[in-house]
């Protein structure tokens, strides 16, 4: 029996694994018992004693408070999900991490120790990450003193000026966070990593820890060849984890509730006299704001914003009458930058566009428009910088009005939203590696938004399994 310390794999795993545990705030009852394990020192973190007004059914009086009480509310979510005779420790603090005043980190967790041939191990030779390892043992496998997940959240969040102003973890139980960084949904993506939901297999290199396997390698699938990342060399795991929809989960708890939690693909079409060999059908992100893509598409002459002296349209500020006229009752392409999405949107219905179209700024993957407006009336979706320049390349004749470019938003039937052509999700494969986010989450084309992508989207609610989410199948694949 084998046990490893994997601080090291915690420090890789940025986007990985959160789970808490707190002294003296009592355990979550149910299924399995997880308790937080309070990692602060006194006037820090978790006993920080700043005054604090009750918030979204949060009852705490000081800040410190609140945030052990949301931990325990994301505890007890996924103690009532889970079955373990094992209690989950989880040691957990709130400190001073990476911010600034564009950008933060929000914590990392993962698991403290991975284990590998521990009695009644359903694979030899294979690694599980403590809790799960404990769970199948049917015995406590780490020291009483240690937790089985560590994590670490930011605690200059949105409370000062150089780290995110004005955006602190929303620590309200209600799911409405209207703008600001909901705590309860992050704990529950960071306590999934540190239940499972990652591979201890290196994704920017391809090597395995101690050249043994993860639990996870065994279900991470490539979808062109359908081998297993178990069975791949190490260059061929570098190479799939740079593969955009490259990878898929095969887990058979995953694959069958695929139907049943996600939905149709969104599509954009390009046609028309003038669309040439930017004709066909394209991979879009979906926007948060305004009204989802459904089944009765929105058609129309596809028009471009030109606001800025190198031809491209920022739409930043109200359109000028020239572009006011361009998008009237079309569909309006945008350039990504220097405002937000919403704004963008606003000023394109305002002028009268019935749909917009946000062309990327820098190579990349498909990924959402990010935002919130109730006022936004018209769909809004997102492509590549590669396919926005083969589709401007179309409009380059055009009339004030008229493209002969017509851009159709719709959804394909025929596919789900983040499944391969197995209609197996996709795993998370952009194709620059993203140190702590490739690889160990689902898909950004998951629709609905599922709580393990790599970043949290505003729309998630409080729930880890289906019909709504993905999240707890996956745990059942590895073990739970």
């Amino acid at each position: 029996m084998k046990a490893i310390k994997s601080l090291r794999r915690m420090a890789a795993a940025l986007a990985y694994s959160l789970s808490i545990a707190c002294a003296g705030v009592g355990a979550a009852q149910a299924a399995a018992t997880i308790v937080i394990v309070n990692q602060n020192a006194p006037g820090e973190g978790f006993n920080d004693p700043t005054p604090a007004a009750p918030v979204g059914g949060n009852p705490g009086t000081t800040l410190g408070e609140q945030r052990l009480i949301a931990f325990q509310r994301a505890a007890n979510i996924w103690g009532a999900t889970l079955d373990s005779t094992v209690t989950i420790r989880i040691g957990a603090s709130f400190v001073p991490l990476s911010c600034t005043a564009n950008s933060a980190v929000l914590g990392s967790a993962g698991a403290y120790e991975i284990w590998t041939d521990f009695e009644n191990a359903p694979r030899a030779n294979t690694w599980y990450p403590a809790a799960l390892a404990s769970k199948l043992a049917g015995e406590d496998l780490t020291a009483p003193e240690d937790p089985h997940i560590i994590a670490r959240f930011n605690s200059r969040l949105g409370l000062f000026p150089d780290c995110l102003p004005g955006s602190p973890f929303y620590l309200g139980l209600d799911n409405n966070a209207n703008g600001q960084i909901d705590l309860v949904t992050v704990l529950l993506h960071e306590m999934a990593h540190g239940l499972g939901f990652q591979t201890f297999t290196d994704d920017e290199t391809g090597e395995q820890f101690f050249g043994i396997p993860s639990i996870w390698d065994y279900f991470l699938v490539n979808n062109r060849t359908n081998i297993p990342w178990v069975a791949m060399t190490d260059a061929q795991r570098r190479t799939s984890a740079v593969t955009w929809r490259g990878l898929s989960w095969n887990g058979p708890n995953v694959t069958a509730a695929v139907p049943q939690v996600l939905a149709p693909r969104s599509n954009l079409n390009i046609s028309g006299s003038n669309a040439g060999a930017a004709t066909g059908d394209y991979y879009v992100g979906d926007a948060s704001f305004g009204p989802a893509l459904g089944r009765t598409p929105v058609s129309g002459q596809l028009m471009p914003v030109v606001d800025q002296p190198n031809g491209t349209g920022l739409a930043c500020t109200p359109l000028s009458l020239s572009n006011a006229v361009a998008v009237r009752n079309n569909v309006a392409l945008v350039d990504r930058g220097t405002c937000d999405f919403v704004t963008k949107a606003r000023n394109v219905q305002a002028a009268g566009a019935i749909a917009m179209v946000v062309v990327d700024n820098v190579p990349g993957d498909v990924i959402g428009l990010s935002g919130s407006d109730p006022s936004i009336r018209i769909p809004a979706v997102r492509i590549t910088l590669s396919d926005g320049v083969a589709i401007k390349a179309a409009l380059q004749q055009r009339s004030r009005t008229r493209s002969g470019v017509v851009a159709t938003l719709g959804l394909d039937p025929t596919r789900l939203a983040g499944t391969d052509r197995y209609r197996r999700i996709l795993m998370y494969t952009p194709s620059i590696n993203a140190p702590g986010s490739s690889v160990s989450h689902y898909t950004t084309e998951a629709k609905p938004n599922q709580l393990m992508e790599p970043s949290i989207n505003a729309d998630l609610d409080h729930v880890v399994k289906p019909p709504r989410d993905l999240t707890y199948p996956l745990l059942k694949d590895i073990g739970w």
